[in-house]
């Protein structure tokens, strides 16, 4: 059977978007001679959907379009996600649903059998599961349907299983299918790629069957979809793959029983969403690769479905405002982003050459805005208040304030979104002014620890190199010692720990779930352990106040850790 892949990029919520986007893609596959189309999970309606399902009118009208898109299928069937109603007045209201829409009808349903409920998954808050996967019957195939976690039931993915008693692969394994496909949102993190495809690879070999896994792409506020569709043989042979953080439609031939082979040709890509594609990766540094693949596009998608189409970052001459502004350049084109330097009395020379030589190589519209006057006359208009108190974090935070003050007026005014540029480190320890630094529309760097900021700057510049162009970014933004330059001469070690140190003791905290004293017993000092500790639970109210920033890691800060602001547990 002749399968077609349609991964494409969805918006959530724009329900006529992405019905034409559908049909285009079914028309495509059908006229390279697909059989079969799949699509991903909840395509009709995007992935995640989150509380719009409790609109009063929002799933009647998901149903509309799905059945409006099911009308336009004509004898090459189409396996669509989507959202239906449970109309049984029992459980959770909604389904997570494929339909196999054929011949103008919806002539059968698959409803999700396990809902995800951990990280950034809250599924059963809105679906209802089903107790079996269903198989439906096309070109003398049998073809059983699973929905993205269906098939994560591998014993290696988790250190716990996180389901016990329905297994869709052991039910599915039971009814000896021709094929199964998957539909799936998975998004993306570091090092997921390959647990997916060990999964695939694992379910194919275990259902005796090839295994076809169709999975989004593009960016949905936080989460970032890497699409890598692909292609298992019984065998647990990968015999196609498709694109990583692109749209890609492709048809390959899947045996009954032996398992599949490329079809020859295969779709150009729909249309980017975005002015200009990301770079294209280089594969020297796949990792390094993969993440800055990752954040372009999540900025690209997070921008140009909000509605903007510049961008705006106040450059510092710093490493990290350096990173987001080769990444916003990537996503936007170099046209469309403003770099601003704001020197206040105590900013060093350096750092402004470097913002300017920055925004030079990148070829960025660059303004220069001094505001050593505006804090002066803030701190002139706090004077009489502040008499006979002492200078200290008040008056230091007054310039990042000011700054924030100048960035959003020009965001409100050229329509341009303002991009932060706190790393995951700095965010966890409250390194970062509320109201100042913090100002902005997204975070696009606030899953990355320093230490990876580090790394990516340098990949980017050995990238730059590679294909014979000026590294974007300056040596000496690398080399210095990172300073806030919140007074003369500070350097952030002067309160942190050396940054290796500092990432490692977050990593085992923060994602990890260690305790002080587990991190103590690895062998890290007390002293610096406990301090820590107690920097990032006492900026829990910041992270609550940030931008939305892009998710990379298996966990970051915002909706997939759900900590309390006022508690007082000490581990």
């Amino acid at each position: 059977m002749r399968i077609g892949l349609a991964q494409i990029n969805p918006t959530v919520g724009d329900l006529a978007g992405n019905r034409r986007r559908i049909l285009e893609a079914y028309a495509a596959l059908v006229a390279q001679g697909a059989e079969l189309v799949v699509f991903p999970e909840l395509i009709v309606c995007g992935y995640p959907p989150r509380d719009l399902l409790f609109k009063r009118r929002f799933v009647p009208d998901v149903e509309e379009s799905a059945q409006a898109i099911a009308a336009a299928v004509g004898e090459v069937p189409a396996l669509i996600g989507t959202v239906t109603t449970n109309p049984s007045g029992k459980g959770r209201p909604f389904y997570n649903a494929a339909v196999f829409c054929h011949r103008g009808r919806i002539a059968a349903t698959a409803v999700k059998c396990l809902l995800p409920t951990y990280d950034v998954f809250d599924e059963d808050r809105y679906f209802e599961p089903a107790q079996q996967p269903i198989v439906v019957t096309h070109g003398g195939k049998r073809i059983g349907v699973t929905i993205c976690e269906d098939i994560w039931t591998h014993p290696t993915i988790s250190t716990r299983r996180l389901y016990h008693g329905i297994d869709p692969l052991k039910q599915l394994a039971a009814q000896k299918c021709d094929l199964v496909v998957n539909l799936s949102a998975s998004p993306w993190h570091n090092d997921k790629g390959g647990v997916r495809q060990t999964l695939v690879t694992d379910a194919a070999k275990a259902l005796g069957c090839p295994l076809v896994y169709v999975n989004v792409v593009g960016g949905n506020d936080e989460l970032v979809f890497d699409g890598r569709s692909l292609v298992s043989d019984a065998t647990g042979r990968v015999t196609a793959g498709l694109a990583a953080f692109a749209e890609e439609l492709r048809v390959v031939t899947v045996s009954g029983t032996r398992g599949s082979s490329p079809a020859s040709g295969s779709a150009a890509p729909l249309p980017a969403v975005g002015a200009s594609d990301p770079l294209a990766p280089s594969f020297d540094q796949p990792e390094m690769a993969d993440i800055f693949a990752a954040l372009s596009l999540g900025l690209r998608d997070y921008a140009y479905k909000s509605g903007f189409k510049r961008a705006l970052i106040a450059l510092s001459g710093g490493i990290d405002s350096a990173v987001v502004g080769v990444i916003a350049a990537a996503a936007f084109g170099s046209e469309n982003v403003i770099g601003v330097s704001l020197p206040s009395a105590i900013s060093s020379q350096h750092s402004r050459d470097d913002a300017r030589i920055l925004a030079a190589n990148l070829g960025v519209r660059f303004e220069t805005i001094a505001i050593a006057d505006a804090v002066v006359a803030c701190e002139a208009a706090l004077g009489p208040i502040f008499t006979g108190l002492k200078r200290d974090v008040t008056e230091e935070n007054i310039q990042a304030r000011v700054r924030g003050v100048v960035m959003m007026a020009l965001s409100n005014k050229f329509n341009a979104l303002l991009l932060t540029t706190g790393n995951k480190s700095e965010i966890a320890v409250g390194y970062c002014t509320l109201y100042g630094d913090m100002a902005g529309g997204l975070a696009v760097i606030s899953d990355l620890f320093k230490t990876q900021v580090y790394a990516l700057a340098n990949w980017i510049n050995a990238d730059a190199r590679r294909r014979g162009r000026t590294p974007p970014i300056p040596q000496s933004s690398i080399d210095k010692p990172p300073s806030a330059e919140l007074r003369p001469n500070q350097t952030d070690q002067d309160s942190l720990p050396p940054y290796d140190v500092l990432d490692a003791i977050l990593k085992g905290y923060v994602e990890e779930g260690l305790s002080s004293r587990d991190l103590i017993a690895q062998g890290f000092a007390e002293a610096v352990v406990r301090d820590i500790v107690r920097k990032v639970d006492l900026n829990e109210y910041k992270r609550k106040q940030a931008a939305p920033g892009l998710k990379i890691t298996p966990l970051a800060f915002g909706v997939g850790r759900r900590i309390p602001i006022v508690q007082k547990y000490v581990s």
